[in-house]
Protein backbone atom coordinates (compact mmCIF):
# COMPACT_ATOMS: atom_id res chain seq x y z
CA UNK A 1 0.00 0.00 0.00
CA UNK A 2 1.16 3.24 -0.58
CA UNK A 3 1.43 5.81 2.07
CA UNK A 4 0.28 9.18 -0.11
CA UNK A 5 -0.44 10.98 3.43
CA UNK A 6 2.44 13.86 4.91
CA UNK A 7 2.98 14.55 8.26
CA UNK A 8 0.62 17.36 9.52
CA UNK A 9 1.26 19.66 12.97
CA UNK A 10 -1.30 20.78 15.56
CA UNK A 11 -0.53 23.68 18.03
CA UNK A 12 -1.95 24.67 21.30
CA UNK A 13 -0.85 28.26 21.19
CA UNK A 14 -1.27 29.94 24.63
CA UNK A 15 -1.41 34.07 24.86
CA UNK A 16 0.16 35.18 28.27
CA UNK A 17 -3.07 35.15 29.70
CA UNK A 18 -3.31 31.35 29.05
CA UNK A 19 -6.02 32.08 26.79
CA UNK A 20 -5.82 29.28 23.54
CA UNK A 21 -6.22 29.89 20.25
CA UNK A 22 -9.46 27.83 18.43
CA UNK A 23 -10.47 27.55 15.20
CA UNK A 24 -14.57 26.84 14.35
CA UNK A 25 -15.54 26.10 10.59
CA UNK A 26 -18.57 24.44 9.02
CA UNK A 27 -18.26 20.98 7.86
CA UNK A 28 -21.66 20.05 6.32
CA UNK A 29 -20.24 16.32 5.37
CA UNK A 30 -19.65 16.04 9.67
CA UNK A 31 -23.05 17.59 10.04
CA UNK A 32 -22.14 20.72 11.65
CA UNK A 33 -19.86 23.04 12.90
CA UNK A 34 -16.95 21.99 14.79
CA UNK A 35 -13.65 23.50 16.73
CA UNK A 36 -10.55 22.71 15.72
CA UNK A 37 -6.63 24.01 16.59
CA UNK A 38 -4.56 25.72 14.18
CA UNK A 39 -2.66 23.05 12.07
CA UNK A 40 -2.01 20.99 8.82
CA UNK A 41 -0.08 19.33 6.63
CA UNK A 42 3.68 19.56 5.92
CA UNK A 43 4.88 21.09 2.93
CA UNK A 44 8.06 19.36 1.06
CA UNK A 45 10.89 20.30 3.08
CA UNK A 46 9.78 21.81 5.98
CA UNK A 47 10.48 20.24 9.28
CA UNK A 48 7.48 19.58 12.12
CA UNK A 49 8.39 22.76 13.46
CA UNK A 50 8.48 24.93 10.45
CA UNK A 51 5.21 23.36 9.22
CA UNK A 52 3.52 24.13 12.80
CA UNK A 53 5.23 27.88 12.91
CA UNK A 54 3.47 28.27 9.44
CA UNK A 55 0.14 26.75 10.30
CA UNK A 56 0.04 29.02 13.05
CA UNK A 57 0.59 32.23 11.43
CA UNK A 58 -1.86 31.06 8.30
CA UNK A 59 -5.06 29.99 10.67
CA UNK A 60 -4.62 32.05 13.47
CA UNK A 61 -2.16 35.06 12.45
CA UNK A 62 -0.16 34.46 15.30
CA UNK A 63 3.37 34.17 15.48
CA UNK A 64 5.17 32.58 18.36
CA UNK A 65 8.65 32.91 20.38
CA UNK A 66 8.59 29.68 22.39
CA UNK A 67 7.47 26.15 21.08
CA UNK A 68 7.74 22.86 23.15
CA UNK A 69 6.62 19.64 21.61
CA UNK A 70 3.73 17.45 22.70
CA UNK A 71 4.71 14.61 20.89
CA UNK A 72 4.30 12.59 18.19
CA UNK A 73 1.36 9.89 17.48
CA UNK A 74 0.67 7.76 14.17
CA UNK A 75 -2.45 9.67 11.93
CA UNK A 76 -3.74 5.84 11.22
CA UNK A 77 -2.17 2.37 11.68
CA UNK A 78 -2.60 2.01 7.80
CA UNK A 79 0.09 4.81 7.66
CA UNK A 80 3.36 5.88 8.44
CA UNK A 81 2.26 9.65 8.42
CA UNK A 82 2.70 11.11 12.17
CA UNK A 83 0.77 14.17 13.89
CA UNK A 84 3.23 16.34 15.74
CA UNK A 85 1.85 18.21 18.92
CA UNK A 86 3.23 21.30 20.09
CA UNK A 87 2.55 24.42 22.27
CA UNK A 88 3.21 27.90 21.54
CA UNK A 89 4.01 30.51 24.34
CA UNK A 90 5.16 34.29 24.03
CA UNK A 91 3.22 35.02 20.88
CA UNK A 92 2.66 38.17 18.43
CA UNK A 93 -0.38 38.52 17.13
CA UNK A 94 -1.04 39.23 13.43
CA UNK A 95 -4.04 38.82 10.32
CA UNK A 96 -4.61 35.81 9.54
CA UNK A 97 -3.76 34.35 6.06
CA UNK A 98 -6.21 31.88 5.14
CA UNK A 99 -6.40 30.58 1.53
CA UNK A 100 -9.24 29.69 -0.28
CA UNK A 101 -10.28 26.38 1.23
CA UNK A 102 -10.03 28.31 4.63
CA UNK A 103 -12.06 31.11 4.60
CA UNK A 104 -14.68 30.53 6.71
CA UNK A 105 -12.36 29.72 9.93
CA UNK A 106 -13.63 31.79 12.61
CA UNK A 107 -10.49 32.55 15.20
CA UNK A 108 -11.71 32.92 18.94
CA UNK A 109 -9.85 33.10 22.54
CA UNK A 110 -10.91 30.63 25.16
CA UNK A 111 -9.86 29.39 28.54
CA UNK A 112 -8.06 26.53 28.90
CA UNK A 113 -10.97 25.14 30.81
CA UNK A 114 -13.31 26.28 28.35
CA UNK A 115 -11.44 23.85 25.40
CA UNK A 116 -10.87 20.71 27.26
CA UNK A 117 -15.03 21.08 28.01
CA UNK A 118 -15.79 21.39 24.75
CA UNK A 119 -13.60 18.08 24.07
CA UNK A 120 -15.40 16.15 25.84
CA UNK A 121 -18.70 17.69 24.72
CA UNK A 122 -17.85 16.18 21.19
CA UNK A 123 -17.29 19.93 19.59
CA UNK A 124 -13.91 18.49 18.23
CA UNK A 125 -14.00 16.82 15.06
CA UNK A 126 -10.58 15.72 14.57
CA UNK A 127 -8.85 13.41 18.11
CA UNK A 128 -5.29 15.61 17.40
CA UNK A 129 -6.78 18.86 19.33
CA UNK A 130 -8.61 17.34 22.34
CA UNK A 131 -4.88 15.16 23.24
CA UNK A 132 -2.92 18.14 22.34
CA UNK A 133 -4.72 20.03 24.79
CA UNK A 134 -4.85 17.06 27.68
CA UNK A 135 -0.90 16.85 27.00
CA UNK A 136 -0.61 20.50 27.27
CA UNK A 137 -2.94 21.22 30.21
CA UNK A 138 -1.16 18.03 32.23
CA UNK A 139 2.39 18.48 31.68
CA UNK A 140 4.34 19.84 34.07
CA UNK A 141 5.76 23.45 32.86
CA UNK A 142 9.74 23.82 33.12
CA UNK A 143 9.99 26.53 35.99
Amino acid sequence: MSDGMRDASVIVARDADGLVALLSADFPAHGGDYLFLPGGRREDGETPLECAARELREEAGVTAQQWRSLGSYAITLGSTARVHLFEAHDLTLGPQELTETEENFKLMWLPMSDTLRAAHEGRFLLPAGPLALHLAQDRPTDG
